[in-house]
Protein backbone atom coordinates (compact mmCIF):
# COMPACT_ATOMS: atom_id res chain seq x y z
CA UNK A 1 0.00 0.00 0.00
CA UNK A 2 1.26 3.51 -0.78
CA UNK A 3 2.90 5.22 2.15
CA UNK A 4 0.88 8.39 1.59
CA UNK A 5 -2.31 6.35 2.12
CA UNK A 6 -1.25 4.82 5.42
CA UNK A 7 0.54 7.86 6.86
CA UNK A 8 -1.25 9.09 9.95
CA UNK A 9 -3.49 6.00 10.14
CA UNK A 10 -3.67 3.47 12.93
CA UNK A 11 -2.80 -0.11 11.99
CA UNK A 12 -6.49 -1.08 12.15
CA UNK A 13 -7.45 1.81 9.86
CA UNK A 14 -4.75 0.79 7.40
CA UNK A 15 -6.03 -2.80 7.40
CA UNK A 16 -9.62 -1.58 6.84
CA UNK A 17 -8.46 0.66 3.98
CA UNK A 18 -6.64 -2.23 2.36
CA UNK A 19 -9.62 -4.55 2.83
CA UNK A 20 -11.89 -2.04 1.11
CA UNK A 21 -9.83 -2.19 -2.08
CA UNK A 22 -10.71 -4.55 -4.88
CA UNK A 23 -8.24 -7.21 -6.00
CA UNK A 24 -7.09 -5.20 -9.03
CA UNK A 25 -6.21 -2.19 -6.87
CA UNK A 26 -4.21 -4.46 -4.59
CA UNK A 27 -2.24 -5.77 -7.59
CA UNK A 28 -1.56 -2.21 -8.77
CA UNK A 29 -0.48 -1.17 -5.26
CA UNK A 30 2.02 -4.03 -5.20
CA UNK A 31 3.37 -3.16 -8.66
CA UNK A 32 3.86 0.47 -7.59
CA UNK A 33 5.53 -0.53 -4.32
CA UNK A 34 7.94 -2.86 -6.10
CA UNK A 35 8.79 -0.27 -8.74
CA UNK A 36 7.43 -2.37 -11.62
CA UNK A 37 5.25 0.56 -12.64
CA UNK A 38 5.81 4.30 -12.33
CA UNK A 39 2.55 5.62 -13.75
CA UNK A 40 -0.65 3.62 -14.22
CA UNK A 41 -1.97 3.59 -17.80
CA UNK A 42 -5.22 1.80 -18.68
CA UNK A 43 -7.43 1.59 -21.76
CA UNK A 44 -10.89 0.65 -22.93
CA UNK A 45 -10.47 -1.38 -26.15
CA UNK A 46 -13.84 -1.97 -27.89
CA UNK A 47 -14.24 -3.55 -31.29
CA UNK A 48 -16.35 -1.14 -33.38
CA UNK A 49 -18.83 -3.81 -34.51
CA UNK A 50 -21.90 -2.65 -32.60
CA UNK A 51 -23.17 -0.33 -29.88
CA UNK A 52 -21.94 -0.57 -26.29
CA UNK A 53 -24.20 -1.96 -23.56
CA UNK A 54 -24.41 -1.83 -19.77
CA UNK A 55 -21.74 -4.54 -19.42
CA UNK A 56 -19.25 -2.37 -21.30
CA UNK A 57 -20.00 0.47 -18.89
CA UNK A 58 -18.41 -1.59 -16.12
CA UNK A 59 -15.20 -2.02 -18.13
CA UNK A 60 -15.14 1.66 -19.11
CA UNK A 61 -15.67 2.99 -15.58
CA UNK A 62 -13.30 0.43 -14.04
CA UNK A 63 -10.43 1.27 -16.39
CA UNK A 64 -11.03 5.01 -16.17
CA UNK A 65 -11.51 4.86 -12.40
CA UNK A 66 -8.19 3.08 -11.89
CA UNK A 67 -6.31 5.59 -14.04
CA UNK A 68 -7.92 8.50 -12.21
CA UNK A 69 -7.36 7.03 -8.75
CA UNK A 70 -3.67 6.50 -9.36
CA UNK A 71 -3.09 9.77 -11.22
CA UNK A 72 -2.45 7.97 -14.48
CA UNK A 73 -3.79 8.00 -18.05
CA UNK A 74 -6.79 6.41 -19.72
CA UNK A 75 -6.92 5.68 -23.45
CA UNK A 76 -9.82 4.90 -25.74
CA UNK A 77 -8.58 2.46 -28.36
CA UNK A 78 -10.61 0.75 -31.05
CA UNK A 79 -9.59 -2.85 -31.75
CA UNK A 80 -10.48 -2.57 -35.43
CA UNK A 81 -8.71 -5.66 -36.75
CA UNK A 82 -11.77 -7.19 -38.44
CA UNK A 83 -13.02 -4.87 -41.22
CA UNK A 84 -15.78 -7.33 -42.17
CA UNK A 85 -17.86 -6.34 -39.13
CA UNK A 86 -16.78 -2.79 -38.36
CA UNK A 87 -18.32 0.59 -39.24
CA UNK A 88 -17.52 4.26 -38.67
CA UNK A 89 -21.05 4.57 -37.22
CA UNK A 90 -20.01 2.29 -34.38
CA UNK A 91 -16.76 4.21 -33.81
CA UNK A 92 -18.70 7.46 -33.40
CA UNK A 93 -21.37 5.97 -31.11
CA UNK A 94 -18.75 4.32 -28.87
CA UNK A 95 -16.73 7.53 -28.49
CA UNK A 96 -19.94 9.39 -27.59
CA UNK A 97 -20.93 6.75 -25.03
CA UNK A 98 -17.52 6.71 -23.33
CA UNK A 99 -17.49 10.52 -23.07
CA UNK A 100 -21.07 10.61 -21.78
CA UNK A 101 -20.23 8.16 -19.01
CA UNK A 102 -17.60 10.61 -17.81
CA UNK A 103 -14.53 8.57 -18.79
CA UNK A 104 -12.22 11.32 -20.05
CA UNK A 105 -9.73 10.03 -22.62
CA UNK A 106 -8.80 13.65 -23.47
CA UNK A 107 -7.15 13.54 -26.92
CA UNK A 108 -6.07 9.91 -26.58
CA UNK A 109 -8.26 8.11 -29.08
CA UNK A 110 -6.38 5.38 -30.91
CA UNK A 111 -7.01 2.54 -33.34
CA UNK A 112 -5.39 -0.87 -33.68
CA UNK A 113 -5.16 0.03 -37.36
CA UNK A 114 -2.81 2.90 -36.40
CA UNK A 115 -0.29 0.17 -35.63
CA UNK A 116 -0.73 -2.17 -38.61
CA UNK A 117 2.78 -1.34 -39.87
CA UNK A 118 4.32 -2.25 -36.49
CA UNK A 119 2.23 -5.43 -36.33
CA UNK A 120 3.43 -6.47 -39.76
CA UNK A 121 7.03 -5.89 -38.67
CA UNK A 122 6.34 -7.85 -35.49
CA UNK A 123 5.10 -10.79 -37.59
CA UNK A 124 8.28 -10.59 -39.71
CA UNK A 125 10.33 -10.66 -36.49
CA UNK A 126 8.57 -13.83 -35.32
CA UNK A 127 9.16 -15.50 -38.70
CA UNK A 128 12.86 -14.61 -38.56
CA UNK A 129 13.07 -16.06 -35.04
CA UNK A 130 11.49 -19.29 -36.29
CA UNK A 131 8.40 -18.55 -34.17
CA UNK A 132 5.83 -18.15 -36.97
CA UNK A 133 5.03 -19.92 -40.24
CA UNK A 134 2.69 -19.67 -43.21
CA UNK A 135 0.12 -22.48 -43.20
CA UNK A 136 -2.02 -23.64 -46.13
CA UNK A 137 -4.52 -25.68 -44.11
CA UNK A 138 -8.14 -24.59 -44.40
CA UNK A 139 -9.97 -23.26 -41.35
CA UNK A 140 -11.75 -26.62 -41.03
CA UNK A 141 -8.46 -28.54 -41.23
CA UNK A 142 -6.84 -26.27 -38.65
CA UNK A 143 -9.69 -27.10 -36.25
CA UNK A 144 -9.27 -30.81 -36.95
CA UNK A 145 -5.50 -30.66 -36.37
CA UNK A 146 -5.94 -28.67 -33.15
CA UNK A 147 -7.06 -31.64 -31.04
CA UNK A 148 -9.40 -31.50 -28.05
CA UNK A 149 -9.28 -30.65 -24.38
CA UNK A 150 -8.19 -34.26 -23.68
CA UNK A 151 -6.15 -34.99 -26.82
CA UNK A 152 -3.11 -33.07 -28.10
CA UNK A 153 -3.12 -31.53 -31.56
CA UNK A 154 -0.86 -32.56 -34.40
CA UNK A 155 1.58 -30.46 -36.35
CA UNK A 156 0.59 -28.84 -39.61
CA UNK A 157 2.42 -30.30 -42.63
CA UNK A 158 3.59 -26.73 -43.33
CA UNK A 159 5.03 -26.16 -39.85
CA UNK A 160 8.62 -26.80 -40.85
CA UNK A 161 8.84 -24.47 -43.81
CA UNK A 162 12.11 -22.57 -43.90
CA UNK A 163 12.39 -19.02 -42.63
CA UNK A 164 13.13 -17.84 -46.16
CA UNK A 165 10.04 -19.52 -47.59
CA UNK A 166 7.84 -18.17 -44.81
CA UNK A 167 9.15 -14.63 -45.39
CA UNK A 168 8.48 -14.90 -49.12
CA UNK A 169 4.99 -16.36 -48.69
CA UNK A 170 3.99 -13.81 -46.04
CA UNK A 171 5.17 -10.96 -48.26
CA UNK A 172 3.16 -12.42 -51.15
CA UNK A 173 0.11 -12.63 -48.84
CA UNK A 174 0.54 -8.93 -48.10
CA UNK A 175 0.85 -8.16 -51.82
CA UNK A 176 -2.51 -9.83 -52.55
CA UNK A 177 -1.18 -12.83 -54.46
CA UNK A 178 -3.44 -15.36 -52.70
CA UNK A 179 -7.23 -15.54 -52.27
CA UNK A 180 -9.01 -15.18 -48.93
CA UNK A 181 -8.73 -18.27 -46.75
CA UNK A 182 -5.95 -19.90 -48.78
CA UNK A 183 -3.15 -19.13 -46.33
CA UNK A 184 -2.69 -17.86 -42.76
CA UNK A 185 0.28 -16.97 -40.61
CA UNK A 186 0.45 -19.02 -37.41
CA UNK A 187 2.54 -18.66 -34.28
CA UNK A 188 4.79 -21.69 -33.71
CA UNK A 189 4.29 -22.58 -30.07
CA UNK A 190 3.18 -26.07 -28.94
CA UNK A 191 0.54 -28.30 -30.54
CA UNK A 192 0.52 -30.46 -27.39
CA UNK A 193 -0.11 -27.56 -24.98
CA UNK A 194 -2.90 -28.22 -22.48
CA UNK A 195 -4.12 -24.70 -23.36
CA UNK A 196 -5.71 -24.90 -26.81
CA UNK A 197 -5.03 -21.19 -27.36
CA UNK A 198 -1.31 -22.03 -27.45
CA UNK A 199 -1.62 -24.68 -30.18
CA UNK A 200 -0.10 -22.63 -32.99
CA UNK A 201 -2.82 -19.95 -33.11
CA UNK A 202 -3.50 -18.02 -36.30
CA UNK A 203 -2.04 -14.50 -36.02
CA UNK A 204 -2.70 -13.14 -39.57
CA UNK A 205 -5.33 -13.94 -42.20
CA UNK A 206 -6.06 -12.76 -45.72
CA UNK A 207 -9.15 -10.53 -46.11
CA UNK A 208 -9.43 -8.54 -49.32
CA UNK A 209 -11.82 -5.97 -47.93
CA UNK A 210 -11.59 -2.23 -47.46
CA UNK A 211 -10.97 -1.03 -43.91
CA UNK A 212 -12.89 1.93 -42.42
CA UNK A 213 -9.63 3.54 -41.28
CA UNK A 214 -6.87 2.33 -43.63
CA UNK A 215 -8.89 1.92 -46.82
CA UNK A 216 -7.31 -0.59 -49.25
CA UNK A 217 -3.76 -0.39 -47.94
CA UNK A 218 -3.93 -3.88 -46.44
CA UNK A 219 -5.37 -7.19 -47.59
CA UNK A 220 -4.00 -9.10 -44.58
CA UNK A 221 -5.17 -8.34 -41.06
CA UNK A 222 -3.85 -9.40 -37.64
CA UNK A 223 -5.95 -11.52 -35.30
CA UNK A 224 -7.14 -9.94 -32.06
CA UNK A 225 -4.98 -12.15 -29.79
CA UNK A 226 -1.85 -11.09 -31.67
CA UNK A 227 -2.76 -7.42 -32.12
CA UNK A 228 -3.98 -6.68 -28.62
CA UNK A 229 -0.75 -7.17 -26.63
CA UNK A 230 1.18 -5.21 -29.29
CA UNK A 231 -1.25 -2.29 -29.04
CA UNK A 232 -0.99 -2.31 -25.26
CA UNK A 233 2.82 -2.37 -25.40
CA UNK A 234 3.04 0.45 -27.96
CA UNK A 235 0.76 2.67 -25.86
CA UNK A 236 2.61 1.90 -22.63
CA UNK A 237 -0.42 0.31 -21.00
CA UNK A 238 0.60 -0.94 -17.57
CA UNK A 239 -2.46 -2.99 -16.65
CA UNK A 240 -4.58 -4.59 -19.36
CA UNK A 241 -7.91 -5.10 -17.59
CA UNK A 242 -10.24 -7.54 -19.35
CA UNK A 243 -13.05 -9.97 -18.61
CA UNK A 244 -12.71 -13.56 -17.45
CA UNK A 245 -13.13 -15.21 -20.85
CA UNK A 246 -9.66 -13.90 -21.70
CA UNK A 247 -8.02 -15.71 -18.78
CA UNK A 248 -7.12 -18.69 -20.99
CA UNK A 249 -5.71 -16.27 -23.57
CA UNK A 250 -3.28 -14.68 -21.09
CA UNK A 251 -0.43 -17.17 -21.80
CA UNK A 252 -0.64 -16.18 -25.49
CA UNK A 253 -0.76 -12.48 -24.56
CA UNK A 254 2.41 -12.94 -22.49
CA UNK A 255 4.06 -15.11 -25.20
CA UNK A 256 3.61 -12.40 -27.86
CA UNK A 257 5.11 -9.72 -25.60
CA UNK A 258 7.99 -11.97 -24.56
CA UNK A 259 8.90 -13.13 -28.08
CA UNK A 260 8.75 -9.57 -29.42
CA UNK A 261 10.99 -8.50 -26.52
CA UNK A 262 8.99 -5.49 -25.38
CA UNK A 263 10.50 -3.81 -22.31
CA UNK A 264 8.18 -3.32 -19.32
CA UNK A 265 5.37 -5.44 -20.81
CA UNK A 266 1.77 -4.81 -19.71
CA UNK A 267 0.15 -7.10 -17.16
CA UNK A 268 -3.21 -8.67 -18.09
CA UNK A 269 -5.73 -8.91 -15.24
CA UNK A 270 -9.18 -10.48 -15.59
CA UNK A 271 -12.39 -9.61 -13.74
CA UNK A 272 -15.95 -10.98 -13.85
CA UNK A 273 -18.35 -9.60 -16.43
CA UNK A 274 -21.52 -7.82 -15.43
CA UNK A 275 -24.58 -9.97 -16.04
CA UNK A 276 -27.95 -8.30 -15.67
CA UNK A 277 -31.04 -10.48 -15.24
CA UNK A 278 -33.63 -10.68 -18.01
CA UNK A 279 -31.96 -8.33 -20.47
CA UNK A 280 -30.52 -8.74 -23.96
CA UNK A 281 -26.87 -7.75 -24.35
CA UNK A 282 -25.67 -9.99 -27.20
CA UNK A 283 -24.82 -7.83 -30.23
CA UNK A 284 -26.17 -10.35 -32.72
CA UNK A 285 -29.50 -10.55 -30.89
CA UNK A 286 -29.83 -6.76 -30.68
CA UNK A 287 -28.83 -6.46 -34.34
CA UNK A 288 -31.58 -8.93 -35.24
CA UNK A 289 -34.17 -6.99 -33.21
CA UNK A 290 -33.12 -3.78 -34.98
CA UNK A 291 -33.15 -5.30 -38.46
CA UNK A 292 -36.55 -6.90 -37.94
CA UNK A 293 -38.05 -3.64 -36.68
CA UNK A 294 -38.97 -5.10 -33.28
CA UNK A 295 -37.13 -2.21 -31.61
CA UNK A 296 -36.61 1.38 -32.71
CA UNK A 297 -32.88 1.13 -33.41
CA UNK A 298 -29.89 0.43 -31.16
CA UNK A 299 -31.07 3.24 -28.86
CA UNK A 300 -34.59 1.88 -28.27
CA UNK A 301 -35.27 2.67 -24.58
CA UNK A 302 -36.20 -0.97 -23.90
CA UNK A 303 -32.62 -2.06 -24.60
CA UNK A 304 -29.66 -1.75 -22.25
CA UNK A 305 -27.22 -0.31 -24.76
CA UNK A 306 -25.64 2.81 -23.31
CA UNK A 307 -27.29 4.94 -26.00
CA UNK A 308 -30.66 3.36 -25.12
CA UNK A 309 -30.19 4.02 -21.39
CA UNK A 310 -29.26 7.62 -22.21
CA UNK A 311 -32.38 8.04 -24.35
CA UNK A 312 -34.46 6.38 -21.64
CA UNK A 313 -33.29 9.05 -19.19
CA UNK A 314 -30.59 7.30 -17.19
CA UNK A 315 -27.74 9.52 -16.02
CA UNK A 316 -23.99 8.84 -15.94
CA UNK A 317 -24.14 9.28 -12.16
CA UNK A 318 -26.78 6.55 -11.80
CA UNK A 319 -24.70 4.10 -13.84
CA UNK A 320 -21.59 4.98 -11.83
CA UNK A 321 -23.54 4.30 -8.62
CA UNK A 322 -24.74 1.00 -10.05
CA UNK A 323 -21.21 -0.11 -10.88
CA UNK A 324 -20.01 0.79 -7.38
CA UNK A 325 -22.79 -1.34 -5.88
CA UNK A 326 -21.90 -4.25 -8.19
CA UNK A 327 -18.22 -4.13 -7.21
CA UNK A 328 -15.29 -5.87 -8.88
CA UNK A 329 -14.54 -9.55 -8.38
CA UNK A 330 -13.32 -12.74 -10.03
CA UNK A 331 -16.56 -14.63 -9.50
CA UNK A 332 -19.38 -14.60 -12.07
CA UNK A 333 -22.79 -13.52 -10.80
CA UNK A 334 -26.00 -11.92 -12.03
CA UNK A 335 -27.40 -8.62 -10.83
CA UNK A 336 -31.11 -7.87 -10.63
CA UNK A 337 -32.25 -5.14 -13.05
CA UNK A 338 -34.14 -3.64 -10.09
CA UNK A 339 -30.78 -2.53 -8.67
CA UNK A 340 -30.17 -0.36 -11.74
CA UNK A 341 -33.65 1.15 -11.33
CA UNK A 342 -32.90 1.83 -7.67
CA UNK A 343 -29.79 3.77 -8.68
CA UNK A 344 -31.61 6.07 -11.11
CA UNK A 345 -34.33 6.78 -8.53
CA UNK A 346 -31.69 7.63 -5.94
CA UNK A 347 -29.88 9.90 -8.36
CA UNK A 348 -32.94 11.79 -9.58
CA UNK A 349 -35.11 12.11 -6.48
CA UNK A 350 -33.38 15.23 -5.13
CA UNK A 351 -32.25 16.69 -8.45
CA UNK A 352 -35.41 16.83 -10.53
CA UNK A 353 -38.54 18.98 -10.17
CA UNK A 354 -41.85 17.30 -9.47
CA UNK A 355 -44.77 18.27 -11.66
CA UNK A 356 -48.31 17.10 -12.25
CA UNK A 357 -49.17 15.05 -15.33
CA UNK A 358 -52.39 13.19 -16.11
CA UNK A 359 -51.76 10.17 -18.31
CA UNK A 360 -55.27 8.69 -18.61
CA UNK A 361 -57.52 11.74 -18.33
CA UNK A 362 -61.15 12.27 -17.50
CA UNK A 363 -62.68 15.72 -17.21
CA UNK A 364 -63.50 17.17 -13.79
CA UNK A 365 -65.80 20.22 -13.62
CA UNK A 366 -66.02 22.31 -10.43
CA UNK A 367 -69.53 23.63 -10.75
CA UNK A 368 -69.27 26.38 -8.12
CA UNK A 369 -65.94 27.77 -9.38
CA UNK A 370 -66.25 30.95 -11.51
CA UNK A 371 -66.28 30.30 -15.24
CA UNK A 372 -63.29 31.71 -17.13
CA UNK A 373 -61.31 32.37 -13.94
CA UNK A 374 -57.69 31.15 -13.65
CA UNK A 375 -55.83 31.53 -10.39
CA UNK A 376 -52.25 30.57 -9.63
CA UNK A 377 -51.35 28.34 -6.71
CA UNK A 378 -47.87 27.96 -5.29
CA UNK A 379 -46.20 24.58 -4.98
CA UNK A 380 -42.67 23.39 -4.16
CA UNK A 381 -40.68 22.05 -7.10
CA UNK A 382 -39.29 19.31 -4.88
CA UNK A 383 -40.42 19.01 -1.24
CA UNK A 384 -37.22 17.09 -0.41
CA UNK A 385 -34.95 19.77 -1.87
CA UNK A 386 -35.93 23.36 -1.05
CA UNK A 387 -33.08 24.65 -3.23
CA UNK A 388 -35.17 23.87 -6.31
CA UNK A 389 -37.62 26.59 -5.27
CA UNK A 390 -41.33 26.92 -5.96
CA UNK A 391 -43.58 27.31 -9.00
CA UNK A 392 -46.99 28.76 -9.83
CA UNK A 393 -49.61 26.29 -11.09
CA UNK A 394 -52.72 27.54 -12.92
CA UNK A 395 -56.06 26.35 -11.52
CA UNK A 396 -59.52 26.71 -13.08
CA UNK A 397 -63.08 25.43 -13.29
CA UNK A 398 -62.25 22.50 -15.61
CA UNK A 399 -59.47 20.09 -14.78
CA UNK A 400 -58.16 16.72 -15.90
CA UNK A 401 -57.71 13.95 -13.34
CA UNK A 402 -56.58 10.33 -13.68
CA UNK A 403 -59.29 7.88 -14.62
CA UNK A 404 -58.20 5.58 -11.80
CA UNK A 405 -58.82 8.37 -9.27
CA UNK A 406 -62.60 8.13 -9.71
CA UNK A 407 -64.87 5.13 -9.18
CA UNK A 408 -68.65 4.91 -9.25
CA UNK A 409 -68.76 1.99 -6.81
CA UNK A 410 -65.44 1.92 -4.95
CA UNK A 411 -64.13 -1.00 -2.91
CA UNK A 412 -63.35 -0.62 0.80
CA UNK A 413 -60.33 1.56 1.64
CA UNK A 414 -60.61 3.46 -1.65
CA UNK A 415 -60.01 7.04 -0.53
CA UNK A 416 -60.11 8.87 -3.85
CA UNK A 417 -63.12 10.38 -5.65
CA UNK A 418 -66.52 8.71 -5.73
CA UNK A 419 -70.06 10.10 -5.47
CA UNK A 420 -70.43 11.97 -2.19
CA UNK A 421 -66.75 11.71 -1.19
CA UNK A 422 -64.42 14.63 -0.50
CA UNK A 423 -60.71 14.63 -1.46
CA UNK A 424 -57.89 17.16 -1.62
CA UNK A 425 -56.72 18.34 -5.02
CA UNK A 426 -52.97 18.44 -4.54
CA UNK A 427 -51.69 21.97 -3.77
CA UNK A 428 -55.24 23.32 -4.29
CA UNK A 429 -58.64 22.78 -2.60
CA UNK A 430 -60.95 20.16 -1.16
CA UNK A 431 -63.60 19.01 -3.66
CA UNK A 432 -66.68 16.84 -3.18
CA UNK A 433 -68.09 14.67 -5.97
CA UNK A 434 -71.70 15.61 -6.82
CA UNK A 435 -72.20 13.57 -9.99
CA UNK A 436 -70.76 12.16 -13.18
CA UNK A 437 -71.54 11.44 -16.85
CA UNK A 438 -70.86 8.32 -18.90
CA UNK A 439 -70.87 7.53 -22.61
CA UNK A 440 -73.06 4.91 -24.31
CA UNK A 441 -70.67 2.18 -23.13
CA UNK A 442 -70.90 3.20 -19.48
CA UNK A 443 -67.40 4.71 -19.49
CA UNK A 444 -67.08 7.80 -17.29
CA UNK A 445 -66.41 10.95 -19.33
CA UNK A 446 -66.95 13.77 -16.82
CA UNK A 447 -66.95 14.08 -13.04
CA UNK A 448 -68.77 16.96 -11.32
CA UNK A 449 -67.64 18.45 -8.01
CA UNK A 450 -67.99 21.45 -5.78
CA UNK A 451 -65.05 23.03 -4.01
CA UNK A 452 -64.66 24.64 -0.62
CA UNK A 453 -62.79 27.96 -1.05
CA UNK A 454 -61.80 27.90 2.64
CA UNK A 455 -59.62 24.83 2.11
CA UNK A 456 -56.96 26.38 -0.10
CA UNK A 457 -53.61 24.68 0.29
CA UNK A 458 -51.29 26.63 2.58
CA UNK A 459 -54.16 28.55 4.21
CA UNK A 460 -53.89 26.63 7.47
CA UNK A 461 -57.40 25.17 7.17
CA UNK A 462 -57.77 22.26 9.62
CA UNK A 463 -61.47 22.13 10.43
CA UNK A 464 -61.73 18.68 8.85
CA UNK A 465 -59.44 16.10 7.32
CA UNK A 466 -59.67 14.03 4.17
CA UNK A 467 -57.92 10.73 3.54
CA UNK A 468 -57.41 11.06 -0.21
CA UNK A 469 -55.25 13.43 -2.25
CA UNK A 470 -55.22 13.34 -6.06
CA UNK A 471 -53.29 15.28 -8.67
CA UNK A 472 -54.78 17.25 -11.55
CA UNK A 473 -54.03 19.59 -14.44
CA UNK A 474 -56.06 22.68 -15.45
CA UNK A 475 -57.65 21.95 -18.82
CA UNK A 476 -57.34 25.51 -20.15
CA UNK A 477 -53.56 25.68 -19.79
CA UNK A 478 -52.51 22.03 -19.99
CA UNK A 479 -49.91 20.96 -22.51
CA UNK A 480 -50.79 17.82 -24.44
CA UNK A 481 -48.07 15.18 -24.80
CA UNK A 482 -47.38 11.60 -25.76
CA UNK A 483 -46.08 9.37 -22.99
CA UNK A 484 -44.37 6.03 -23.51
CA UNK A 485 -44.46 3.47 -20.72
CA UNK A 486 -41.78 0.81 -20.94
CA UNK A 487 -41.60 -2.64 -19.43
CA UNK A 488 -38.92 -5.26 -19.87
CA UNK A 489 -38.49 -6.27 -23.50
CA UNK A 490 -38.20 -9.86 -22.28
CA UNK A 491 -40.98 -12.01 -20.81
CA UNK A 492 -39.42 -12.40 -17.36
CA UNK A 493 -41.46 -15.48 -16.43
CA UNK A 494 -40.17 -17.45 -19.41
CA UNK A 495 -36.56 -16.22 -19.34
CA UNK A 496 -34.63 -14.47 -22.10
CA UNK A 497 -34.00 -17.22 -24.66
CA UNK A 498 -35.88 -20.25 -25.97
CA UNK A 499 -34.10 -23.53 -26.70
CA UNK A 500 -33.88 -22.61 -30.39
CA UNK A 501 -32.11 -19.35 -29.52
CA UNK A 502 -35.09 -17.08 -30.18
CA UNK A 503 -36.06 -14.41 -27.65
CA UNK A 504 -39.11 -14.56 -25.38
CA UNK A 505 -40.47 -11.11 -26.12
CA UNK A 506 -42.91 -9.34 -23.81
CA UNK A 507 -45.85 -8.16 -25.97
CA UNK A 508 -46.53 -5.36 -23.44
CA UNK A 509 -43.01 -3.93 -23.40
CA UNK A 510 -44.23 -0.60 -24.86
CA UNK A 511 -47.47 1.21 -24.14
CA UNK A 512 -48.03 4.52 -25.94
CA UNK A 513 -50.41 7.06 -24.34
CA UNK A 514 -51.12 9.84 -26.81
CA UNK A 515 -53.70 11.84 -24.86
CA UNK A 516 -51.78 12.99 -21.79
CA UNK A 517 -51.93 16.42 -20.17
CA UNK A 518 -49.14 18.12 -18.26
CA UNK A 519 -49.02 21.36 -16.30
CA UNK A 520 -47.63 24.26 -18.38
CA UNK A 521 -44.44 24.60 -16.33
CA UNK A 522 -43.07 21.94 -18.68
CA UNK A 523 -43.00 24.51 -21.48
CA UNK A 524 -39.57 25.09 -22.99
CA UNK A 525 -38.12 21.80 -21.75
CA UNK A 526 -35.86 19.92 -24.17
CA UNK A 527 -34.23 16.50 -24.26
CA UNK A 528 -32.68 15.20 -22.08
CA UNK A 529 -34.61 17.16 -19.40
CA UNK A 530 -36.30 14.89 -16.90
CA UNK A 531 -38.99 15.29 -14.22
CA UNK A 532 -40.82 13.35 -11.60
CA UNK A 533 -44.48 13.12 -12.59
CA UNK A 534 -46.21 13.10 -9.22
CA UNK A 535 -47.50 9.63 -8.26
CA UNK A 536 -46.35 8.26 -11.65
CA UNK A 537 -42.59 7.96 -11.85
CA UNK A 538 -39.61 9.66 -13.47
CA UNK A 539 -39.91 10.73 -17.11
CA UNK A 540 -37.63 12.38 -19.64
CA UNK A 541 -38.17 14.09 -22.98
CA UNK A 542 -37.36 11.70 -25.80
CA UNK A 543 -34.29 12.81 -27.75
CA UNK A 544 -35.38 11.20 -31.01
CA UNK A 545 -39.08 11.83 -31.56
CA UNK A 546 -39.99 14.82 -29.39
CA UNK A 547 -40.49 18.20 -31.10
CA UNK A 548 -41.64 21.66 -30.02
CA UNK A 549 -45.05 20.89 -31.50
CA UNK A 550 -45.34 17.35 -30.10
CA UNK A 551 -43.71 16.55 -26.77
CA UNK A 552 -42.84 12.90 -26.24
CA UNK A 553 -41.88 11.57 -22.80
CA UNK A 554 -40.24 8.27 -21.91
CA UNK A 555 -40.86 6.75 -18.51
CA UNK A 556 -37.42 6.23 -17.03
CA UNK A 557 -38.61 4.25 -14.05
CA UNK A 558 -41.77 3.91 -11.92
CA UNK A 559 -41.72 5.23 -8.36
CA UNK A 560 -42.13 1.90 -6.62
CA UNK A 561 -39.44 -0.75 -6.42
CA UNK A 562 -39.04 -4.28 -5.17
CA UNK A 563 -35.29 -3.74 -4.71
CA UNK A 564 -33.95 -3.13 -1.21
CA UNK A 565 -30.29 -2.04 -0.89
CA UNK A 566 -28.30 -4.02 1.65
Amino acid sequence: MDSHITEGMSSNEAVDKKASKNFIEMIIDKDLEEGKVEKVVTRFPPEPNGYLHIGHAKAILLNYGLAKKYGGRFNLRFDDTNPMKEKTEYVQSIAEDVSWLGADFEDRIYFASDYFDQMYEAAIKLIKKGKAYVCDLTAKEIREYRGTLTEPGKNSPYRDRSIEENLRLFEEMRDGKYPDGSKVLRAKIDMASPNINMRDPVIYRIAKISHHNTGDKWCIYPMYDFAHPIEDAIEGITHSICTLEFEDHRPLYDWVLRELEYPNPPKQIEFAKLYLTNVITGKRYIKKLVEEGIVDGWDDPRLVTISALRRRGYTPESIQMFMELCGVSKSQSSVDYAMLEYCIREDLKLKRPRIMAVLDPIRLVITNYPEGQIEYLEAPNNPENEALGVRQIPFGRELYIEREDFMIEPPKKYYRLYPGNEVRLMNAYFVTCTGYETDENGKVTTVYCTYDPETKSGSGFNARKVKGTIHWVAAATAIKAEVRLYENLVDEEKGVYNEDGSINLNPNSLKVLDNCYIEPNIKGAKAPDSFQFLRQGFFCIDSKDSTDERLVFNRIVPLKSSYKPE
